[in-house]
């Protein structure tokens, strides 16, 4: 019993132990616990006082990267991106809708959309996504949006217009069952004109269709502020799909990595010669080609041509020799890549033949990007065109061998860009002198003098705007030397 006692007694005493040590452990653990809690809140509420750099990405869940130099590679890996900031919206009363579809090619429809905005904006209506061209020479089915960043074109302009990717409901079902008025404005026209005839017209009827927009807007007399909305929504509000503008920069870079280039706009494709009638320089066989297929198309007015007389005038395009020579006699660097911004060169290799003895650096977007890159542009003469444009903008030297649209829209650009050096060569004069050469009247010598000093003044530097009263086609262009938009220069300006 005895026994029994003290064992018991002894087993009360371990048990008791047993509790107190299992106390102890608890609040050592509460305490390690309590400890750590306090550890964890003070390093959050110090990683969150450290302000931006940490406490977004504690908040955000980020990798928190507990090191100075984490920090930094992780702040140099993730840039930060500016907050895209649209100008205000600009409130007015809505005198109607303006529809316009465009017509010609991608640079004169460039022009037009340019003129349909500043007209839009001075009647105080709202403009419909103009629609692009589908059914002349080059039947390219692109949209708007498949050449133009929409989205920019209609942010970038809502402090000036309101821009609608299309009509509201009812009055787009209305449009479809063809209850629009719709007519071409008179061409040239001052804005006035649309003040006085237009604007009552869209009052009326709520919605008004111009279906041509070629030249419809007069290149001089008009307001400032209209002259300079012209120059923004050129400059500033047509950029080009993401895609065009991508391959744009890369064709760039390909020529850049090569050296200088110089941008030849050659108009010297098929529709060229047949709509002008110029034939220097082709057999029988293609002058009866193109003759066929001028009169073909109705819309070219003008059917009996005589060649060699227009050549004279200055009218034709230089021919692919012609420009040869006149390269060489401006002394164009031999070893500078020529990058032909064109379509195909009728008469192919045979015609290209001296010019490319003379620059072996003949360079085209065909031969510079892979086929697979430009698979999405085929058969779209304008997205081609596009593609063209930038190179042509971005050029050391730009020379247009004829005064087509492009030509001189490339030409306004580049005198907005720092009057860039563009070569406008004088037709009329070079024809002559190159006639003189090949018959032998003048030396080689003798012909590339009379060529650079014939051109002198002509390299794209700030001058006046030729105005020619009641003769408009005659007069320069306002895309092409648009003198309102233009920085001062350091050299005043001088009459052409």
């Amino acid at each position: 019993m005895g026994l029994k006692a003290m064992g018991g007694g002894a087993g009360e005493s371990r048990v008791e132990k047993l509790k107190s040590s299992m106390s102890r452990s608890k609040m050592k653990l509460w305490m390690i616990r309590a400890t750590t809690s306090v550890l964890l809140w003070t390093c959050v509420v110090q990683l969150t006082a450290l302000g931006d750099m940490w406490g977004p990405r504690v908040l955000k869940g980020w990798p928190s990267c507990f090191s100075q130099e984490s920090s930094v590679n992780n702040a140099i890996s993730v840039p930060s991106v500016p907050p895209l900031v649209l100008p205000p919206k600009r409130v007015y009363k809505n005198n109607g809708y303006l529809m316009v579809s465009c017509n010609g090619g991608l640079n004169q429809m460039r022009a037009a959309i340019c003129d349909m905005v500043a007209i839009a904006r001075y009647l105080n209506v709202t403009l419909i996504v103009p629609e692009l061209d589908k059914t002349s020479f080059w039947a390219d089915p692109s949209e708007f949006r498949d050449i133009f960043n929409v989205d920019h074109f209609i942010t970038s302009l809502r402090d000036e217009v309101r821009i609608l990717k299309e009509l509201p409901p009812r009055l787009k079902r209305r449009v479809e069952l063809g209850r629009v008025y719709s007519m071409p404005p008179i061409s040239w026209s001052d804005i006035s004109y649309y003040r006085d005839q237009i604007l009552p017209l869209i009052q009326k009827y709520k919605v008004v269709h111009l279906n041509r927009t070629d030249a419809r807007l007069a290149n001089n007399g008009q307001p400032l502020e209209i002259q300079k909305l012209r120059c923004r929504v050129n400059f500033s509000a047509l950029r080009f799909t993401s895609q065009i503008e991508e391959l744009g920069r890369r064709v760039i870079k390909l020529l850049r990595q090569n050296g200088h280039f110089l941008v030849l706009h050659l108009r010297y494709e098929m529709d060229m010669l047949a709509f002008s009638g110029c034939t220097q320089g082709c057999n029988n066989e293609e002058v009866e080609e193109l003759t066929r297929m001028r009169y073909a198309y109705p819309w070219w007015k003008e059917k009996i041509i005589n060649s060699e007389l227009k050549r004279k005038d200055g009218l034709c395009p230089l021919t692919p020799e012609e420009t040869a020579l006149t390269l060489r006699s401006l002394e164009i660097d031999p070893s500078f890549q020529i990058y032909i911004a064109a379509g195909e060169i009728y008469g192919g290799e045979r015609r290209m033949a001296s010019l490319a003895k003379a620059y072996p650096k003949l360079v085209r977007k065909e031969t510079l990007l892979e086929s697979t890159d430009l698979r999405f542009f085929q058969n779209h003469s304008s997205q081609m065109a596009a593609l063209d444009y930038l190179v042509s903008r971005e050029s050391d030297i730009f020379v247009p061998t004829y005064d087509g649209n492009m030509a001189k829209v490339v030409e306004g650009h580049r005198r907005f860009l720092g009057f860039k050096k563009t070569i406008l060569l004088d037709r009329k004069q070079l024809v002559n002198l190159i006639d003189q050469y090949n018959i032998g009247s003048l030396t080689w010598d003798e012909f590339s003098s009379a060529v650079k000093k014939t051109h002198a003044d002509r390299m794209g530097r700030p001058s006046k705007r030729v105005v020619i009263p009641d003769r408009p086609k005659e007069e320069d262009y306002f895309y092409a030397n648009p003198e309102e938009c233009l920085l001062p220069s350091d050299e005043s300006l001088s009459s052409t």
